[in-house]
């Protein structure tokens, strides 16, 4: 444990404020959780903390189921299923853990249960909406790195995170392949296509040399104008300049993620190795895919078939 606490703060006089930061050092450096999900959970937590405070829980022992129930009631006045749900699920998480840590010996959010959430079905573009958005980063001011960018995004399926974390040395040409940093620091091995690869070869020999002699030297494969590590945000935002240029509304880098594993399933590969390549810790997130396909089916049946309606 990271915060150390002496055994006249255990238990039910241990303060919220401070169980709430152990816990999230804990999922910060034990488990290992990136950092834009340590800020998820610590807003999560915190808007918790604060809605305890105003109606005057301090203290963890003070806290009772119906008082998280009526935290969860407060969150569904406000905010949507999804978001409600997430916040509840963080409160969930930081009880168990108190137990686990003998902080307190009841959990009071173990029968609280988020509500819910409608699933929505990720949308995927079709494959030449893909090709119109990558030859559009022919029109930007940096052409190879975001087609780079592009082609990486939909020939591995990684998220945009992944994405700007990736060193020069993760990307194998030999074998055509990249390792991916995923959630908790776990990685994967994705094959990279011929596009995708040639796309990066022509970056590292091209512009990225050009702006590796304005920086302070990195091993980041994708960087900015000045030799920089690219952001997150940059990166987001070559995706958007792209579908900006290619007309194309909508466009996310998780689109280019969704398109991948629907693109995938279209042409038969099997759900298991999609979640692998995804880096999906459990089947069931990556079978959300499989209704994609198969209402597409659906769709192509009833408007081919004779007797379909």
């Amino acid at each position: 444990m990271v915060v150390p606490l002496d055994g006249s703060i255990r238990g039910t006089s241990l303060k919220l404020e401070l169980a709430i930061r152990g816990y999230l050092d804990h999922i910060s450096i034990e488990r290992g959780l990136s950092g834009n999900t340590v800020s998820a959970y610590s807003r999560d937590l915190g808007r918790y903390q604060q809605w305890c405070t105003n109606v005057g829980l301090i203290e963890i022992g003070q806290v009772t189921d119906n008082a998280i129930s009526d935290f969860a009631t407060s969150l569904a006045d406000r905010l949507s299923a999804s978001s409600a749900a997430r916040i509840v699920v963080s409160v969930r998480g930081f009880h168990k853990f108190c137990v686990a840590e003998d902080w307190t010996t009841t959990n009071p959010a173990v029968d609280v249960h988020p509500t819910a959430v409608p699933r929505r079905l990720p949308k995927a573009m079709a494959y030449e909406s893909v090709v119109l958005l990558i030859d559009a980063t022919n029109l930007s001011d940096l052409p190879q790195r975001d087609r780079a960018i592009m082609e990486l995004l939909y020939g591995t399926g990684m998220r945009i995170s992944e994405l700007t974390n990736l060193s020069v040395d993760d990307i194998d040409g030999s074998s055509g392949t990249v390792i991916v940093t995923g959630k908790g620091n776990k990685q994967r091995l994705i094959p990279v296509g011929t596009f995708a690869s040639r796309a990066i070869d022509e970056y590292v020999r091209g512009e990225r040399r050009e702006q590796v002699a304005k920086g302070p030297g990195t091993h980041n494969l994708f960087l900015n104008r000045r030799g920089k590590p690219l952001s997150r945000q940059s990166a987001w935002e070559c995706v958007s300049h792209a579908a900006s240029r290619a007309e194309i509304p909508g466009v996310s880098p998780h689109s280019l993620r969704h398109s991948y594993a629907t693109h995938l399933l279209e042409r038969g590969a099997d759900v298991r190795t999609v979640q692998e390549l995804l880096g999906h810790a459990s089947v069931t997130t990556t079978q959300v895919y499989t209704l994609v396909t198969v209402e597409t089916l659906r769709e192509i049946y009833a408007s081919s078939h004779p007797r379909a309606t």
